[in-house]
């Protein structure tokens, strides 16, 4: 990045001077861009859509189901939402108009946001209307399950990942199933009619459907219902 960085200023400074710069290569630079829209919805809730666009490997998204992307961006969604959330209550604290007491934005990067909070100052008082019908008391926080949701929240209005929650509750059950029934025909089976080799490799099988299925059922309730994220752990 460094060696880029010093090329462009070069370049720079011959064409300052006068002098030819070079032609481009006409390789395209890969770009990946981060949109979010967050959408009011009630004191308290927003709807948030985002997207990731990007001008290369984009054969990749054929390929892999939608919903293990969604699993990965929702983790980048639970890192920030508790601490929204707790950040939304203090700056009802301080007031709307007094937003600067409540979050420190020394940074370059935080101009769109100070800009956004004068532009809302100016024109909303600081703060969404709500056509009047709020009283300026925030809904209780409730817990971090409920909270940090993700099944009601996006699984079942997002038809990949709606589907693959399905899919994987049947392969579970199917595993656990299939870790009964082969150990209940083990106990069944008389002595004899299933060899030595044979019964101790039915019964390694059901252990290992049962422990996938525990495994499995874990999974599916980090991934598709709630995962706790806590930044001291990060």
């Amino acid at each position: 990045m460094n060696q880029s960085a010093g090329v462009d200023q070069v370049n720079g400074s011959l064409s300052a001077a006068g002098k030819k710069k070079e032609p481009s290569t006409g390789v395209q630079q890969r770009r990946v861009l981060l949109v979010f829209i967050c959408i009011p919805v009630s004191p308290g809730n927003s709807r948030l859509i985002f997207t990731f666009p990007r001008n290369f490997g984009v054969w990749i998204d054929q390929i892999v189901p939608r919903w293990m992307f969604h699993v990965g961006q929702n983790l980048i969604l639970d890192s920030d939402l508790y601490l929204l959330h707790v950040e939304e209550r203090k700056i009802i604290n301080v007031g709307p108009s007094n937003w600067q007491k409540a979050c420190f934005v020394p940074t370059k990067s935080d101009a769109y946001v100070i800009g956004f909070r004068k532009w809302l100052n100016k024109f909303a008082g600081g703060q969404v209307d709500w056509r009047g019908k709020f009283s300026g008391v925030l809904p209780p926080s409730p817990p971090r399950e409920q909270l940090m949701d993700r099944y009601w929240s996006h699984v079942v209005n997002c038809t990949s990942c709606s589907a693959a929650h399905k899919g994987l509750k049947a392969l579970e059950v199917v595993l656990q199933v299939a870790s009964i029934a082969l150990i209940g025909i083990v106990a069944a089976t008389k002595q004899g009619v299933i060899s030595p080799v044979a019964r101790p490799t039915l019964v390694s099988i059901a252990i290992l459907c049962f422990a996938a299925s525990k495994w499995l059922s874990h999974f599916i309730y980090k991934n598709f219902h709630f995962h706790d994220y806590n930044h001291a752990l990060r």
